[in-house]
């Protein structure tokens, strides 16, 4: 697999204080933005099921978000996300079990593929960035996404991003650090918004992904 950022994240429930708590904590707004999530999959669901989510951004372009790779439990997430459009390709053919073709977008490869919409929903975002005391330049920075969805779901995500997976245990000691700080419960693992969303809109696809999870709540949604 082609070479991605790793995400480090851990979801929690924000509250009505959470921005209150956030500036009091050092944490500076940079923005307050709106975009659409569309995720795409097989009938099968058969991305999904093995853990890995094929998103375009409204304004950003493609993401594949893939199981990360240091095998660390708990209340967080961990996934490579690749955003080069021949590494998302790459992927999606080794994983669907196909042959590749030499050159071709992502939006070029959805119909051989037999990949579909299975949701879309709008989010608000607001995201923060935190400049934690004694954090040394190469340090993981830590940053604080709180987002409202169009469809009456609220979470949000203490994320760090790393590129060497030995900086994982450091990043993930900084998030559960930090989110002690901020109030959330140390075994508290809200869920992700596409999860809310099928479970919402699509429960069979949302029963298909529990019963290959082994009845454990799939996450998969990237924030980042």
């Amino acid at each position: 697999m082609a070479q991605g950022l790793i995400e480090v994240e851990r979801k929690f429930a924000p509250g009505p204080d959470t921005e209150e708590r956030l500036q009091e904590l050092g944490g500076i707004l940079e923005h307050r933005v709106n975009f659409r999530d569309t995720y795409y999959d097989t009938s099968e669901l058969s991305l999904m099921r093995s853990d890995h989510w094929l998103r375009q951004r409204e304004g950003s372009g493609w993401e594949l978000k893939c199981p990360g790779v240091t095998g660390i439990s708990g209340s967080h997430n961990e996934y490579v996300e690749l955003t080069s459009e021949p590494a998302i390709v790459a992927q999606l053919f080794e994983l669907l079990g196909a042959e590749e073709p030499e050159t071709a977008g992502v939006a070029a490869v959805l119909g051989p593929l037999r990949l579909q919409e299975v949701a879309s929903f709008i989010t608000t975002r607001s995201s923060w960035k935190l400049a934690l005391s004694g954090t040394h330049e190469q340090e993981p920075l830590l940053r604080v996404d709180l987002d409202s969805t169009d469809f009456g779901y609220a979470v949000g995500e203490v994320e760090a991003m790393v590129r060497e997976k030995a900086e994982v245990p450091a990043a993930l000691e900084k998030i559960i650090g930090f989110s002690s700080m901020l109030g959330v419960p140390a075994q508290e693992k809200a869920p992700a918004k596409l999860m809310v969303y099928l479970q919402r809109f699509r429960p069979q696809d949302y029963q298909r992904l529990l019963e290959a999870n082994g009845s454990s709540e799939a996450t998969g949604d990237s924030t980042s």
